[in-house]
């Protein structure tokens, strides 16, 4: 983008936020936050942390962030540096029918208090387990069915969100399977809720992997913007890159089940790392822990990259010793344990579920023969090192694993940059 460009402040609202990934990419895109919803109370407190970071950049305080991360400041001293209007912004509340009248006066708050007139920009999408392939294998959440999941019309509360700020454009982000779930009644609905609020839409599949992201990651796009506006559904110009995944390892410490290390093993990160701004001068390694594997995953991991090393072979469960064997399961599943492609330009699809184990998740490296860490799944998704994970390790994988790819969400933040300047210039 042009100096001129640049200079141009959208600003954006995030539904459904999780830890970030999408605000992060608009705020790396040069958007400006306005509010976050998110109702996990963690992934929230996340999201606190990285507007803390933000406003602690913007005033060149950023030693005081770095001191908060490593455990040297409790949080209760590190918020103190942070004004209120910062922190308001992070709304923990889980959206509802009786819930929005509320969050919507303090949307509305907010706006007045920092004299915003207009919002440019909703991104978001609800939580996608409802609609994925996956999900719908699993016959019921919480003891409904699949088919009843109140996260099946969350989109309508979406859509209440755009009637409400009529925002120039939106971006609605969901898994593959929405098209077809439910027969495909829910995908109708969608558009339809969508189109009555004044929006013209259009969805495209995307790769996270066309955006620079060592990651093979498919997401549905849903791009929407306002009838007669002429605006479009963006170009995504492909970003090549030679990297392959282990350049993402290549400066962290090596280590073993059950360690950690709070220290970079080199101080130059791989081109890649550094070119893509995900490791910076002024960052300090966290969340860089192991978890503590038992012996018989320890062996299962050897075997899974053994096999990988030698012809990029993958490892079949039922082809286990029967002493190495505890699944009684011996017909689905059966690559549960698969090794992260260190030596190819991009992996297989980070999930939430690394919150229940590491066995889809193997460190290339044979010699260190573990699960990845936190950083090396947050790395993978794209994440710059200086984001901060709140509350348990557990958490913090639950939260990376369902997060869009920062990369990624700045492709398509630029996209929608370039729509909306293009939609002001011609109107000037």
């Amino acid at each position: 983008m042009s100096n001129i460009k640049t200079k141009r402040n959208y600003n954006f609202i995030d539904l459904f936020a999780g830890a970030g990934g999408l605000s992060e990419g608009f705020l790396q895109a040069g958007f400006q936050p306005v509010a976050h919803v998110e109702m996990n109370a963690l992934a929230a407190k996340t999201l606190e942390t990285r507007s803390a970071y933000y406003y602690l950049k913007g005033t060149d305080k950023l030693a005081i962030y770095n001191e908060y991360v490593s455990g040297k400041i409790s949080r209760t001293d590190f918020m103190k540096q942070i004004p209120a209007s910062i922190t308001k912004t992070i709304i923990n509340e889980k959206m509802s029918d009786e819930t929005l009248p509320a969050i919507f006066k303090t949307i509305d708050g907010i706006m007045k208090i920092q004299g915003i007139a207009n919002i440019d920009v909703i991104v978001g999408g609800p939580p996608c387990q409802a609609y994925s392939l996956v999900g719908r294998a699993q016959s019921s959440h919480m003891g409904v069915p699949m088919a009843e999941d109140p996260r099946n019309y969350l989109y309508k509360l979406y859509a209440r969100f755009l009637k409400r700020y009529q925002p120039r454009m939106f971006v609605f982000e969901n898994v593959i399977g929405i098209e077809s779930a439910n027969g495909g009644a829910t995908w109708k609905n969608i558009q339809k809720y969508l189109k009555r609020v004044g929006y013209e839409i259009e969805c495209r599949e995307q790769n996270a992997h066309s955006f620079g992201v060592l990651q093979n990651r498919r997401r549905m796009i849903i791009v929407g913007w306002l009838k007669k506006s002429g605006l479009n559904f963006p170009d995504f110009p492909e970003i090549k890159t030679d990297a392959i995944v282990n350049d993402l390892f290549d400066d962290l410490p090596k280590l073993h089940p059950g360690e950690s290390s709070d220290q970079y093993a080199k101080s130059n990160a791989s081109g890649y790392v550094t070119e893509s701004g995900i490791r910076t001068k002024d960052d300090v390694l966290t969340h860089h822990n192991c978890r503590p594997n038992i012996d018989r995953d320890i062996k299962i991991y050897r075997r899974a990259v053994e096999l990988w090393n030698d012809g990029h072979k993958r490892l079949n469960y039922n082809d286990l010793p029967d002493e190495l064997k505890t699944h009684k399961n011996r017909y689905s599943f059966t690559d549960r344990f698969k090794v992260v492609e260190g030596d190819e330009p991009c992996c297989h699809t980070i999930l939430a579920h690394l919150s229940k184990d590491g066995h889809y998740f193997i460190h290339p490296d044979i010699e260190q023969n573990r699960s990845i860490t936190v950083r090396e799944a947050a790395r993978i998704q794209s994440f710059p090192d200086s984001y901060f994970f709140e509350g348990s390790r557990t958490s913090q994988f639950v939260q990376i694993g369902n997060a869009v790819p920062p990369m990624m969400a700045k492709g398509i933040a630029m996209g929608i940059f370039e729509q909306l300047y293009k939609g002001d210039s011609d109107g000037s």
